[in-house]
């Protein structure tokens, strides 16, 4: 059944090239994480007509909304979301908060979630 999931939901234990078992046992662990989390949403979304990959990927299109106050950002609000995305929210029990408070953190990335970790 491992060996499955781990093939339905494209997670890859590719082999890790690192010289500390520390970092060879989180490589494992953020995995197994991974896998846990999946299994979790499978069972939460299954009366929902969607993989947990095409879930993910909706879920990756709801985006903060910036809001500005004079030229000078403020705070980060949350939109309201769309029918589906709210759906896979209540499915999973998540509230989401009102307004995301701002603390200068810019996170800036060209690669997809569910690309992350496989080889080039």
């Amino acid at each position: 059944m491992v060996e499955w999931a781990f093939k339905t939901v494209e997670l890859e234990m590719r082999p890790v090239y690192v010289r500390l078992d520390s970092r060879t046992l989180a490589h494992v662990f953020v995995v197994m994480l991974a896998y846990l989390i999946m299994r979790e949403l499978a069972s939460r979304w299954k009366d929902i007509e969607l993989t947990v990959e095409e879930g993910i990927r909706e879920l990756g299109t709801f985006c903060v909304m910036d809001v500005m106050v004079k030229g000078e950002l403020s705070c980060r609000k949350l939109p309201k979301p769309s029918p589906n995305i709210q759906k896979l929210l209540d499915a999973a029990q998540v509230t989401l908060p009102e307004v995301v408070l701002r603390d200068g953190t810019v996170v800036a990335t060209t690669t997809s979630p569910l690309k992350a970790g496989k080889p080039r």
